[in-house]
């Protein structure tokens, strides 16, 4: 009968742990469940083994494969049981047991591991001095005579003493570092090259957000200050250095300007140029091509410079100047100053303004209006003009050919009308403008004055009614009307004022004259200070004044 029939299994899953005694040698296998409930100690497994005749076998071996509890058959020893049994069990082997028994009822030995950075102890137990779990007093001690004072957890002690496995014992403070300083932008480049939406969805693809205006004391961006650090402790007690945040610079570019040392703002209006470590305002804005589908409409503050055209129906407005490449081809431009390299081809629909003055090429079937001089280099051909101060076309053909020029002190070319007659009107010594504004003012003037003389009309008819007796809703009507009596009157006496205003203003133009260094065709209706003259007769290099109340010819 072989070995395995003599020395049956010892042992279950019940009971925690399984002796099997194989041909090849004593196989331990330990449940993991039990070495976690503590069903079993190790002086029973001696007793277990001494009991089925095993006594040569490595005690730290059997205490590895009790602490490791895989599960899984472990060799403990090749030596098989004694055939004699555990009575034949020699003197001197009786007396090492017991002195093995000895040592088991010794602790075992406390080895505390502490982590380079000191930042955490590690506990964990040497069973060749004993095998019997320390106490909680014990690993405290062991944690004292190392030198660690700090982030004891007293609940992992408690826990850690009811097995063999490793525990944290101990953990320090890690230093907190301070937060680095950052910018936030307040504006959004992402939108840009984007057809704009409106509130109800709806895409105009004549808006194409080409850039991020801002005006004037426009926040762009806020620096965030960095935090400081919050130092930490070791498991020693040592203090542990913190990092503090980082401070980072403005990035204060051209035309902007650092208000209360953490605030970025604009200095002009214009767009944002978000360089990275740089923000400026740029108050001139450079279209490559032209104005049309692939750039939408621009309405910027500052300068613009457009390399090609405006298209038709696009819009080109700037608070600054603006400069045109090409032609204005039945577009709107308004501006400060207008100069275009090409002409204006007005389609009847397009319209050039300028605070100031317009330089152009030549003007067709187009509509220009400026608060000073009109340049126009070629022709003016079947236009309405408007300037504040001059027109001149003395360049090339320097003709102007039907439609109307209107300007407050001169007008200059060389031709004006044609051979075919046809009517061209001429009128100066009036600010076209100002005269705009007199006649919107005096109409407005009118309106608002007869608008107070039916307010009045009604309360007087009122006051003899006893109001009491009426309905609140018509009481409230009242109490409007005659709150609205007021702003009306006080508004009436401004509009007094800027009338007597433009009066003057108008009253000053006393100078205005027509010079034409080559031919006035019959046609042209010539207004000097609103002395009309029907041109009948060619006229030669002339200067038309008003004398006497009459159109005067005189020489160039």
């Amino acid at each position: 009968m072989d070995d395995q029939t003599l020395h049956p299994a010892v042992g279950g899953k019940e009971a925690g742990y399984l002796f099997e005694f194989r041909e090849d040698g004593v196989y331990l296998t330990i449940f993991p469940d039990a070495a976690n409930g503590l069903m079993f100690e190790l002086l029973d497994l001696r007793q277990v083994l001494q009991d089925n005749g095993v006594t040569d076998y490595d005690i730290s071996r059997l205490s590895h494969i009790v602490r490791e509890a895989a599960g899984q058959p472990a060799k403990l020893t090749s030596v098989l049981p004694s055939e004699n049994g555990p009575e034949d069990v020699p003197e001197e082997d009786a007396e090492s047991d017991k002195n093995d028994a000895a040592e088991e009822e010794q602790d075992a030995a406390v080895i505390v591991d502490i982590s380079h950075d000191r930042m955490s102890v590690t506990v964990r137990y040497d069973t060749s001095t004993g095998t019997r779990l320390p106490s909680a007093e014990a690993v405290e001690q062991a944690l004292a005579d190392s030198g660690v004072v700090y982030g004891i957890d007293a609940d992992a002690i408690r826990s850690g003493i009811e097995g063999f496995s490793p525990f944290i014992a101990a953990k320090g403070k890690p230093p907190r570092n301070g937060e680095n300083a950052r910018i936030e932008r307040h504006f959004d480049l992402g939108v840009k090259g984007r057809p704009k939406v409106d509130e109800h969805d709806r895409v105009n693809y004549k808006d194409m957000n080409l850039f991020v205006l801002v005006h004037k004391g426009d926040v762009l961006a806020v620096r965030i200050p960095q935090t400081p650090g919050e130092q930490g402790k070791d498991v020693c007690g040592n203090d542990v250095a913190a990092r503090n945040g980082r401070p980072i610079p403005m990035p204060q570019g051209k035309n902007t300007e650092v208000v209360d040392e953490n605030t970025l703002i604009a200095s002009i209006d214009g767009q944002i140029v978000d360089k990275g470590r740089k923000i400026d305002v740029d108050p001139h804005l450079v279209i490559r091509d032209s104005v049309g589908v692939g750039t939408g409409n621009i309405d910027f503050a500052g300068s613009v410079e457009i390399k090609g055209n405006v298209e038709a129906g696009f819009v080109v407005r700037a608070t600054g100047d603006i400069e045109i490449g090409g032609m204005v081809s039945g577009g709107d431009v308004e501006g400060r100053n207008v100069m275009i390299s090409g002409g204006v081809n007005g389609m009847n629909r397009g319209k050039v303004r300028a605070k100031e003055d317009v330089h152009a090429s030549f003007a067709e079937n187009a509509v220009i209006e400026c608060g000073g001089t009109l340049y126009l280099s070629d022709v003016a051909l079947h236009s309405t003009l408007s300037a504040g101060k001059r027109i001149l076309l003395e360049d090339r053909r320097g003709m102007i050919t039907g439609g109307s020029s209107a300007a407050g002190e001169e007008i200059r070319c060389k031709i004006v009308g044609n051979q075919a007659f046809v009517v061209t009107r001429m009128t100066v010594g009036v600010n076209p403008e100002l005269e705009r504004k007199y006649r919107l003012l005096c109409k407005d003037y009118k309106e608002s004055k007869q608008r107070l003389k039916q307010i009045t009309q009604m309360l007087n008819t009122l006051n003899k009614i006893d109001i009491s007796r009426l309905p609140q809703e018509r009481i409230d009507q009242i109490n409007a009307l005659t709150r609205s009596q007021f702003p009306l009157a006080g508004k009436l006496k401004r509009d007094e004022s800027e009338i007597k205003r433009l009066e003057e203003e108008l009253s000053k133009m006393q100078n205005g004259r027509i010079r034409v260094s080559d031919t006035i065709y019959p046609g042209a209706r010539i207004s000097i200070h609103s002395i009309m003259m029907n041109v009948q007769s060619e006229i030669k290099r002339a200067t038309l004044t008003v004398k006497d109340d009459h159109v005067d010819i005189g020489p160039y």
